[in-house]
């Protein structure tokens, strides 16, 4: 009798899915290697599934709803916790089931911190503690000036000490990379021990700016996880082709 199937790195997904897929002369393709070989200073993950794509392709649509939009970010954000845990950390436990004693895992202590930067983080944050719902909770508020595109700290509800926890910051949009930058200082500056990034997009712009502030070879090891890699930023410091303010369209406009 054989045994499940082993999981599929990200790149063997890329080619498990078929003809479908874009080949590999494929602009968008080429576009995402280029993008790759720049991105040697950060781990980096652009989760290649079908749903994910498919959910995501909705997202982007100008016609879909607010309640739509909810419900899908918060199927994406569970799809993509599911690869932004894999390397969080476990002890072994041993367990009496009905038949015999069976040796396993369970989450090892401190329990991770899981931090949606508001207000859009919000519509990420069941989605995440879906996973890890033992998991606790703090928030950020930052709001960008959209002439200066500089993000401002308004509001911020974090442990005072983070050492030995692993922590995954909840941004639907990785754009200059200033939010997630400001924010992982401030996770840094209380010593937590990783931290994970889960975004719905990210441009190249951006990625590159976190990348810069903290480099594999830096004391704080930093991810991200993204369902895209999309093409740029515009001048306003929108990604594009991108989803549009995900504030505004997960809660409306105010």
């Amino acid at each position: 009798m054989t045994g499940p199937p082993s999981p599929l790195r990200p790149r063997d997904r890329a080619r498990a899915t078929g003809p479908a897929r874009p080949g590999p002369r494929d602009p968008a393709r080429l576009r995402s290697r280029a993008v790759a070989a720049r991105l040697v200073i950060m781990q980096t993950l652009v989760v290649d599934h079908p749903l994910i794509a498919h959910k995501l392709t909705t997202l982007r649509d100008e016609r879909t709803d607010s309640p739509t939009f909810r419900r899908l970010t918060d199927e994406l954000v569970t799809l993509l916790a599911y690869e932004a845990t894999r390397e969080v950390r476990v002890q072994p436990e041993v367990v009496q089931t009905p038949v015999g004693e069976a040796r396993g895992v369970k989450l090892a202590r401190p329990v991770p911190l899981v931090v949606p930067v508001l207000r859009a983080g919000i519509g990420m944050l069941y989605g995440m503690i879906r996973l890890l719902p033992t998991a606790d909770v703090g928030f950020v508020g930052l709001a960008r000036d959209e002439e200066s595109l500089v993000a401002a700290t308004y509001a911020n509800r974090l442990p005072a000490n983070l050492a030995g926890r692993a922590v995954f910051v909840l941004d639907p949009m990785l754009a200059t990379g200033g939010t997630l930058e400001t924010v992982i200082t401030m996770l840094n500056q209380r010593e937590a021990a990783s931290v994970t990034a889960v975004c719905l997009l990210a441009a190249p712009e951006g990625i590159d700016r976190v990348g810069a502030a903290f480099p594999d070879d830096g004391p704080l090891p930093v991810r991200v996880v993204t369902a895209a890699m999309d093409e740029r930023l515009n001048e306003r410091g929108y990604i594009v082709p991108g989803l549009g303010d995900a504030g505004d369209r997960l809660f409306g406009e105010i």
